[in-house]
């Protein structure tokens, strides 16, 4: 801390920061918990000076000050251990005697933030609360002509295909030639986005892959997960659960020896290849995992040394074009798992994102597109990528789907949309929203962080450290003193929770469609939304 009486440019006070720790001495006893579970140091104990005046009776002597020392909580002001209000201080406190709050101001830390020549990093999502998706409202509701479902009692299938699917008349002649059909997965329309091993802890991935498995394998819902970056662990790869996961391919490339190492072993076929060549949070940036991460098992399974960052490129740097990167790297994938495995890129939400599309559709061993909005989530991106970077996903998405339209190949090619599903509590909402504006399914990862495994992110900027390896609840951390906050199996009970009531509120969405065998894709009509802009370009209904 800055010594008492020296003044520089980067002196703050408390008042300055964007939470403040408030700190009630009569019920403090002292115990140390709220220091010892802050996770960037905000607070310490420290020795506070109080200043009592003593009056004689009758005054008879003069007025004396006496100076009493306690010993107390202090709120560092340094712009380094700033409070992230994400109050663990707060859950650990046996008396309720301290309390995180917020600032009343919008502007505190602002300009304090770039400290030794770095801008600031962050993880979670854009610090906007708006979104698109939840101004959207559902307004063809059927009456008598298709009369509207009972949600509680009629059997829905909620259902839907990731690979290409062929036109009937080329999958008649292919059938009969004994020619080649692309490989198609039935699978949940609301899949697990890709959060890899190593920037989520091993007991949240290993309470996922509890959740998704016990989602297919006792409840019949066939949901998946995509592994992200960061490759698989041995264990799963060889084991009957692999086909429940989608496997991710980034331009680092890590883990990748392994997993083509183990294709004899394994037992079952994954479900898809997920090729990355962009991210909604950060489009045109790679990933990066700090080396503080990279502990012994992260780089046993990445096949990296212990200790080191974990940059990846930008772009896939084999490849030079769309045509050369979507025609060669999926073939290759696919051709790797004899042909029997889905293939698809992922795509941030960007101008060119037609361009990618164009390609896939001349490509036929492409089995899908999916593309991630500005609002996505990310464990380590800078600010600047974060808060003015990126495209609204509706739109893109929008575009993309009637694109396919345009040539006739809308039911050929799935699209699949992520990036602030869910960032204000609505994912079976902004799911429908999405589904009727084109998609087949949607990604989701930071509201599972959220709601399955507590994280204390939010748009308000709070928390948001999942850069530094010191998530409070362990989601995001490699040290086994806060991973160990997690248990696996309450992880996996709560993902079974979250999908359970998201089937239950989707049913409520399109049952009164009149919509039960099928989901509705594309289906805009059934849309409608009170600003005039947005009606005329995601071109649906303008309603006040």
């Amino acid at each position: 801390m800055e010594s008492m009486g020296c003044i520089t440019p980067s002196t703050l006070s408390s008042k300055d920061l964007p939470w403040q720790i408030l700190w009630d001495k009569e019920k403090c006893t002292l115990c140390g918990k709220c220091t010892a579970i802050c996770p960037v140091r905000a607070i310490e104990l420290g020795v506070h000076r109080k200043r009592l005046v003593q009056v004689p009776v009758g005054l008879e002597e003069k007025p004396a000050n006496l100076f009493k020392v306690y010993y107390g909580i202090t709120q560092r002001t340094e712009a380094a251990y700033a409070c992230v209000g994400c109050g663990m201080c707060t859950m650990v406190c046996p008396n309720g005697a301290v309390l995180p709050v917020h600032s009343d101001e919008i502007d505190k830390l602002r300009f304090h933030v770039n400290t030794g020549g770095e801008p600031r990093r962050r993880g979670g999502r854009r610090n906007s609360p708006d979104s698109v998706l939840d101004k959207i409202k559902f307004v063809r509701i059927s009456m008598l002509t298709d009369p509207a479902l009972d949600a509680g009692r009629h059997e829905f299938e909620l259902r839907t295909l990731l690979g290409r699917v062929l036109p009937p008349e080329e999958m008649i002649r292919a059938g009969k030639e004994n020619g080649w059909i692309p490989p198609v997965r039935e699978i949940y329309p609301l899949i697990i986005g890709s959060m890899s091993f190593g920037a989520l802890s091993p007991n949240m991935w290993e309470g996922l892959q509890m959740g998704i498995s016990y989602l297919n394998e006792e409840l019949g819902m066939p949901v998946r997960i995509c592994t992200g970056e960061g490759g698989c662990p041995p264990r799963l790869l060889k084991s009957r659960f692999l086909k429940y996961v989608i496997l991710q391919i980034a331009s680092g490339y890590f883990g990748w020896d392994e997993i083509i190492h183990a294709l004899p072993q394994m037992k079952e076929d994954l479900c898809a290849i997920e090729i990355k060549y962009g991210q909604g949070a950060k489009p045109g940036d790679g990933g990066l995992l700090m080396w503080y991460k990279v502990n012994k098992l992260i780089a046993a399974i990445r096949g990296v040394p212990q200790g080191v960052s974990l940059p990846s490129p930008p772009t896939h740097q084999t490849k030079y074009s769309i045509e050369e990167a979507v025609a060669k790297m999926i073939q290759s994938m696919a051709m790797a798992w004899g042909f029997r495995v889905p293939v698809y890129p992922k795509i941030s939400a960007t101008s060119t994102a037609l361009a990618v599309l164009n390609n896939l559709t001349r490509n036929p061993y492409a089995g899908g597109l999916a593309i991630d909005g500005e609002d996505g989530g990310t464990g380590a991106a800078y600010n600047v990528s974060m808060d003015h970077m990126g495209h609204p996903i509706a739109s893109n998405l929008r575009d993309a789907y009637l694109n396919l339209v345009k040539v006739g190949k809308q039911n050929e090619i799935p699209l699949f949309a992520g990036g602030g599903i869910g960032k204000n509590g609505n994912l079976a909402a902004n799911a429908a929203a999405l589904i009727m504006l084109g998609a087949s399914g949607v990604q989701t990862g930071k509201y599972i962080m959220q709601a399955a495994a507590g994280c204390l992110g939010s748009e308000t900027d709070r928390c948001n450290i999942c850069n530094i390896g010191l998530c409070p609840k362990g989601i995001t951390s490699q040290d086994p003193r806060l991973d160990r906050r997690l248990d696996p199996e309450q992880i996996a009970r709560r993902i079974v929770d979250v999908f359970t009531s998201f089937n239950t509120e989707f049913k409520k969405i399109v049952a009164p469609l009149g919509r039960s065998t099928s989901l509705p894709i594309g289906m805009a009509d059934a849309l409608g939304i009170a600003d005039a802009h947005a009606a005329e370009r995601l071109k649906i209904k303008y309603v006040l």
